[in-house]
């Protein structure tokens, strides 16, 4: 039984002298403040000894808190120097060996010297007195903590009404402080802090930052219990009334609304016939769905994933029309002329048909703004009697457009492949990628490279979105991509594809898409069809002419909807009478204005230095005029026009083998050493690179130290070596067509690049004289006397039978990888 000790004698606070010698009894993570009772707990052996002896004697003790709470045997060293005079009331020494006291404060004091160690520690102590100076201030910290303390007492559960009234009641200021210091529940270094501050103002300022500190989290608090109980009860009324509402229900023979629409996804996921894996995924769901209550955030997730995959074309597909013959028919209706590529596509179907499996390469057409490319990919959804979907992945720089995000975050979807064939309502569409050439790659992934898994036959049957996580079969899928250059495609990527290259249009190509596909519908898209609008053929040719300059046909439609707002104009003002309103060539210089194109070759290459050249670029074929001229200097050789590394080099090469052969050129060696040499190409903020340039250079440099203009009818392509040999390029066709439609009449190109001219249209051929060369010296024959000397003989106009291969050796010679204009 516990053992109750009371005390014999009242202890007067007053009859202690100071200095006086005390037993110190340390305490841990407790502070006592003079003039309120603190009960405690001993158990240390030394400290049971203490607390009897003091029992023993007159009950007065020193209790000094401990700085480090994990000393076990605290010293001199380990205690703070302030602390308080106490005196024992009672004392219980309970079964286990350990004691229970109730100490009361007497009187703050400091430590002046130690007295003793063992058995346990005693000092010597003086008092340490507080320091008040009445004043209107300490009345007004006085009545503010006494608020702040009432205040507090009304949002802690552990502090008793009666203290609010007890706190009111204390006049003196020092004993307010101690009272609230010794009731609120602080960190003991703060508690320590307020004992040793003997000014009582300083400690009401103190106190007030404490109660204001504790108010506030308090009041936080309260607000969080608050909210967190109306969420509660919200939700205990919201499932009290569901349950309610499912008596009532059960009552009226009604059926329960969520489990009807469950029983409606199964039913829904019974008729798809899904894969073994994936029907066990979504039975899976289901029943999480079925025993989460509809208010869980889960259920919305796990309800729109499941909706996500019941409306997905599972096992939809259409049926191939294979027939040659039709797909012919559709492709000739629906584009002119492009014979290459519709033979290209008609051959693939011609596989696909004796397989009975459309799966095989992927297509890609590749080529300028406006050819087709994307017209074409429609078309051949028509013929095969396919549905069409359009993705276009230009500007994507996210893996997760491609692949989706995954179900953990916040507003996951899946995936652009994913939704398109959602979109398509069909597991083999013709899927029609656009733009993959302006895929870019940045932190948040390369969709590139999740391409590659889309557009690989031998993977993407069991292509996984992100957000699915199931296997999806994509390799029903007709995958069709558009280009407008290679160069920006990764290799692996690349490598999956087969290539088609589409060129740009010649003038008759252009005049035969604009007769058969644009006037039709430009006409029945201003209201003029029937007859109303007549366009001759030599307003065609003039529109085609003077105010287009493309590779494509997109800029012809725009002037031909130019031209047909203004006939649309007058017909509805009433300002022709004639039942059909002729369109001519006078009418369309009045309505469209001055010509915007004009031959600027002549103009330009009438002063030595300048050179024409042929270039390719990811638009189509362009012309470009390079500017050689020079000023007193050391030889030195100044680039400028924004070009590539490559070009760099070719400028450095031309320019060392015409200083090489000045003599040959009729120079005298030392200009060079005179002069410095500034080679520059206009539309600096384009970017230019490639070999193709470096006939031309050294053209333009041998034009300007010879001061001898160059033909204003030619334009160059080539590669120059030191030796003086000209190296085969590629894009012959393109830069071709950029010559045509720039009026040049020659064209100065490698011999060795003969075999592509059986890839041009009989048009361009009949117009262009070709100038084939082997050597540097022969370039400069046919650019200033505008004749070929030696073996170097026009092209003839007949159609020459090539292997496509050679047209591509050529080509792969010259392949840019900066940016356009290029070889």
């Amino acid at each position: 039984m516990a053992e109750l000790v009371e005390e014999k004698t009242e202890q007067n606070a007053d009859e202690l002298t100071f200095p006086a010698t005390l037993p110190v009894l340390p305490l841990k993570d407790t502070v006592v403040f003079p003039g309120f009772p603190t009960p405690l707990a001993i158990g240390q052996e030394r400290s049971i000894k203490l607390v009897e002896d003091v029992v023993s004697g007159d009950r007065t003790l020193a209790l000094v808190t401990v700085k480090n709470g994990d000393a076990e045997q605290p010293g001199w060293d380990d205690l703070y120097t302030v602390g308080t005079a106490a005196v024992i009331h009672k004392m219980i020494k309970v079964p286990d060996g350990t004691l229970r006291i109730l100490v009361e404060g007497l009187r703050r004091i400091g430590l002046e010297h130690s007295v003793q160690e063992d058995p346990y520690l005693i000092g010597e102590f003086g008092e340490l007195p507080d320091e008040l100076e009445e004043s209107r201030e300490v009345e007004a910290l006085t009545r503010n903590v006494q608020n702040l303390f009432g205040r507090v007492i009304g949002l802690v559960p552990y502090l008793p009404e009666e203290l609010q009234i007890a706190a009111a009641n204390v006049e003196d200021p020092s004993a307010l402080c101690n009272l609230v210091a010794s009731t609120l529940r602080l960190k003991t270094e703060e508690k320590q802090s307020l004992l040793e501050q003997r000014d009582v103002e300083a400690r009401l300022r103190e106190i007030s930052s404490i109660l204001n500190r504790e108010l506030e989290v308090f009041e936080l608090g309260s607000k969080i219990q608050s909210q967190v109980q109306e969420e509660m009860e919200k939700g205990q009324r919201e499932f009290f009334l569901r349950q309610q509402l499912k008596a009532i229900q059960d009552e009226l023979g009604e059926s329960d609304a969520e489990q009807a629409e469950l029983n409606e996804l199964r039913t829904r996921f019974a008729e798809l016939e899904l894969p073994e894996e994936v029907q066990k995924s979504v039975e899976r769901e289901l029943s999480r769905l079925e025993k989460i209550p509809s208010a869980a955030a889960e259920h919305g997730v796990i309800r729109t994933y499941l909706d996500w995959l019941v409306s997905l074309p599972w096992n939809t597909v259409t049926e191939d029309n294979l027939d040659l013959e039709n797909a012919r028919a559709v492709l000739d209706a629906d584009h002119y002329d492009l014979e290459k590529v519709k033979d290209r596509i008609l051959e693939h179907l011609a596989v696909s048909k004796l397989k009975n499996d459309l799966s095989g390469p992927i297509l890609c057409f590749v080529g300028p703004p406006g050819v087709g490319k994307t017209s074409l990919g429609q078309s051949v959804a028509r013929a095969l009697g396919r549905k069409f979907a359009r993705l276009s992945v230009g500007g994507v720089r996210d893996e997760a457009e491609i692949r989706g995000h995954r179900r953990t975050y916040i507003g996951a979807m899946p995936g652009t492949i994913i939704r398109t064939l959602r979109d398509a309502e069909s597991m083999n569409p013709v899927l029609l990628i656009d733009e993959i050439d302006k895929m870019g790659a940045d932190y948040r992934g390369d969709p590139a490279s999740a391409m590659l898994e889309v557009l690989d036959p031998e993977q993407n049957q069991h292509f996984r979105d992100h957000y699915l996580d199931l296997p999806f079969d994509l390799s029903k899928v007709l995958f069709i991509c558009t280009a407008n250059t290679l160069d920006t495609i990764p290799v692996p990527l690349l490598d999956r594809m087969d290539v088609i290259s589409l060129s740009g249009y010649t003038e008759d190509e252009k005049f035969g898409i604009a007769k058969r596909y644009l006037v039709p519908k430009q006409l029945e898209a201003h209201g003029l069809a029937g007859g109303r609008v007549a366009i001759s053929d030599r307003a065609l040719r003039l529109i085609i002419r003077e105010y287009t300059r493309e590779a494509g046909v997109r800029n012809l439609e725009r002037r031909l909807a130019d031209v047909l707002r203004k006939a649309a104009r007058q017909i509805a003002e009433g300002k022709t009478k004639a039942k059909t309103l002729r369109i001519d060539e006078r009418r369309v210089r009045s309505w469209l204005g001055p010509r915007r194109f004009e031959g600027e070759v002549r103009k330009r290459t009438s002063d030595p230095g300048v050179a024409t050249r042929l270039a390719f670029t990811a638009v189509g074929g362009d012309v470009l005029f390079f500017e050689a001229t020079a000023y007193p200097g050391k030889g030195r050789l100044t680039i400028t026009g924004q070009l590539g590394d490559v070009m760099q080099e070719s400028a450095q090469a031309a320019l060392s083998w015409v200083r090489a052969h000045a003599t040959q050129l009729g120079v005298d060696p030392d200009w060079f050493r005179e002069h410095d040499v500034h080679l520059h190409v206009p539309a600096g903020a384009v970017p230019k690179d490639g070999p193709s340039a470096g006939i031309t250079m050294a053209t333009a440099i041998a034009s300007l130290v010879r001061q001898q203009p160059v033909s204003d009818d030619v334009g160059m392509t080539g590669e120059i070596t030191l030796t003086g040999q000209v190296l085969p390029i590629g894009g012959i066709r393109e830069k071709s067509l950029a010559a045509q439609r720039a009026g040049l009449k020659r064209v100065i190109m490698p011999r060795e690049n003969e075999p592509d001219l059986a890839e041009l249209p009989s048009e361009t051929k009949r117009e262009l004289e070709f100038v084939l060369v082997d050597s540097i010296d022969e370039v400069f024959e046919a650019a200033f006397d505008g004749k070929s000397t030696g073996q170097s003989k026009p092209v003839p106009v007949k159609e020459k039978a090539v292997a496509q291969s050679s047209l591509n050796v050529a080509s792969s010679r010259s392949h840019a990888p900066v940016s356009p204009p290029r070889s």
